[in-house]
């Protein structure tokens, strides 16, 4: 048995990982070995830095009367930029995640995948509720982690395809471009289509406008790491102290994602109101 392990918090607590030859930890045994990629890890990592910096532009520009930036591409294209990384990466988590336990039967592996979009669906409900307590009017129902749940729960059909999920992402993605010239109303709307007039939130992602970036990054999965080992030669850079440090943040994603705003908001706030 490992002599280190730790817990991988991203998304389920339920994985335990060595320090080089990992164990995989699931329904209370270890049932194979299995390897960590840092490459994924560090981009994730990476992707939450960027997350940050984005959400401390975001909490400047609500907060203070500090002159930013203005334009299209600071408060458009760069945080969907962002948010597509992260899509991308779910989808291949999923399919290494997927990889490493189908053998074990299609009620297990259903059941972990449901109850793992079940957990992310009830972190957004907590999101949730802290934002209409904070900002009613703007309060997040339908934000990232909403999305990120439903997500998993809805790609448990997709997850051993590769191809296909190509042709299947295509189809969501033109689904969501043609429901854009349409108001579908509530509570429909997150499905696609046009931002009903009247309604306000910090954090919207339509279904069809961001599942096929799941089912893509499935098929990268699938792809890129076939049966969960990687088919592409790259250098080992794990070990490296800035590589480690971008890990160690992508590791601990969803931690740094419930708590980075506070902090965030809780320090502009500290400046500006001053002593």
């Amino acid at each position: 048995m490992a002599t280190s392990v730790f817990i991988l918090i991203f998304f389920d607590k339920n994985i335990l990982i060595g320090i080089n030859k990992k164990l995989y930890y699931l329904g209370g045994h270890f049932c194979c070995m299995v390897q960590r990629y840092w490459e994924i890890d560090a981009l994730r990592g990476i992707a939450i830095l960027l997350m940050i910096f984005y959400h401390a532009l975001f909490d400047i520009r609500l907060f203070t009367e500090v002159a930013l930036p203005s334009g299209d591409f600071i408060w458009f294209w760069f945080p969907r930029f962002i948010a597509s990384v992260f899509m991308l990466l779910v989808g291949i988590s999923l399919a290494l995640s997927f990889s490493r336990i189908k053998d074990r039967g299609k009620n297990e592996v259903r059941a972990k995948f449901l109850t793992r979009g079940a957990k992310i669906i009830a972190y957004g409900l907590i999101i949730s509720l802290l934002t209409f307590l904070s900002f009613p009017q703007e309060f997040i129902f339908f934000g990232t982690l909403h999305f990120i749940g439903i997500s998993i729960m809805l790609a448990i059909p997709f997850l051993g395809f590769k191809w296909k999920n190509v042709f299947f992402g295509a189809i969501v993605l033109l689904s969501g471009m043609l429901l854009n010239a349409f108001y579908l109303g509530f509570p429909l709307f997150v499905l696609g289509g046009k931002f009903p007039p009247g309604i306000y939130t910090f954090d919207f992602f339509p279904f069809l406008n961001w599942f096929w970036l799941i089912l893509f990054g499935i098929f990268l999965g699938n792809a890129l790491y076939p049966l969960g080992k990687r088919r592409f030669a790259v250098r080992e850079l794990g070990q490296k102290f800035l590589v480690k440090q971008f890990s160690w943040l992508g590791r601990h994603s969803l931690l740094i994602y419930f708590l980075h705003q506070p902090i965030l908001i809780a320090i502009i706030l500290a400046f500006t109101l001053g002593p």
